[in-house]
């Protein structure tokens, strides 16, 4: 006896039952072209999108193959999307002259958005300390407002996720220490000065934690010693001055005093005003290079002089 079939399409029998507002659901998760004018950024998106040799390489790609990867955005109320991931995709296809970009529409909040964001751009090679710093601060809030806050909890971070806080939560999701993501976090205090300077390298970890706690003017103070003697604070330097803003005695001459103190590993120096000696190094020189520059210059006119006396 043949095998008796009854027809029955599975995923047809599905949709028989399916709500309206999941059939919505499966309409906003389809991919589709989008014009870039009608795409917004993700407010406060803390990634920079560098035009850069990487962006060149980028709209190239695109140029010659298309968005392969598709955009994240979600439809926000006003009929507008809303940029979660593709920021840098988005910014290649306008400097390729393209009118659209290729999305995923999906459906989600701003804080499921705000966690969405943050963990697509992580997987990114290079990620400066504060943008790290602000991409953790957002998706911790995120993660707190998503899940709810105990009526009767004295810690300021702890919420109902199964390990009972966000920032241990956060720790396991990232793989850092919940120590290190708040000292991440500490960064967004800092003055923009004083941040560009973590990001260059000049200012390390340490030491740029505790100058997060000083005020904003205390740390506009130090920015100004840091331009006049070409010299960042030591971790050491740095904590004695939040001690004394603690003890309330910060005052810019406090910072000078700090600042301008001989260092362990100092046993002369000279400095130099910026406006005097920079008209005298190539435009193009980075600060890090200065030093090192001005020791070149300094050892071949000695090597010169030299020259220059024996041959009297």
């Amino acid at each position: 006896m043949p095998e008796r079939k009854f027809g029955i399409d599975l995923k047809s029998y599905d949709d028989i039952f399916k709500t309206e507002e999941e059939r919505e659901e499966d309409k906003l998760s389809k991919i589709r072209d989008i014009p870039i004018s009608e795409i917004d950024d993700f407010p406060d998106h803390p990634f920079m999108v560098r035009d850069d040799e990487d962006m060149q390489n980028l709209i190239e790609s695109i140029k010659e193959r298309g968005v392969i990867t598709p955009a994240m955005v979600r439809k926000k109320e006003d009929g507008r999307y809303e940029l979660i991931s593709g920021h840098r995709r988005k910014r290649a296809c306008e400097l390729a002259g393209m009118d659209t970009l290729r999305c995923e529409v999906v459906d989600m909040d701003r804080d499921e958005a705000t966690i969405m964001m943050v963990e697509s751009n992580f997987q990114r090679s290079n990620i400066l300390p504060s943008e790290k710093a602000f991409a953790y601060k957002m998706r911790l809030e995120a993660m707190k407002r998503t899940a709810g806050r105990p009526s009767k909890n004295a810690s300021p971070v702890a919420t109902n996720f199964p390990k009972g806080r966000s920032d241990v939560e956060l720790s396991d999701q990232t793989g850092e220490s919940k120590d290190t993501i708040r000292r991440y976090i500490r960064l967004t205090e800092l003055v923009p000065e004083l941040r560009d300077m973590v990001d260059e390298g000049r200012i390390k970890m340490r030491p740029a934690v505790e100058l997060s706690y000083l005020d904003k003017e205390s740390q506009k103070d130090v920015v100004e010693q840091i331009e006049y003697t070409q010299g960042t604070p030591t971790h050491d330097q740095a904590i004695r001055m939040r001690k004394l803003q603690d003890d309330g005695n910060l005052t810019p001459q406090a910072v000078m005093a700090v600042m301008q103190e001989i260092k362990p590993s100092q046993k002369e120096k000279f400095v130099f005003s910026g406006e005097k000696i920079r008209q005298y190094l190539p435009k193009t020189l980075p600060f890090e290079s200065m030093e090192d520059y001005v020791c070149k210059a300094l050892d071949y006119y000695r090597r010169h002089m030299r020259a220059k006396e024996n041959s009297r």
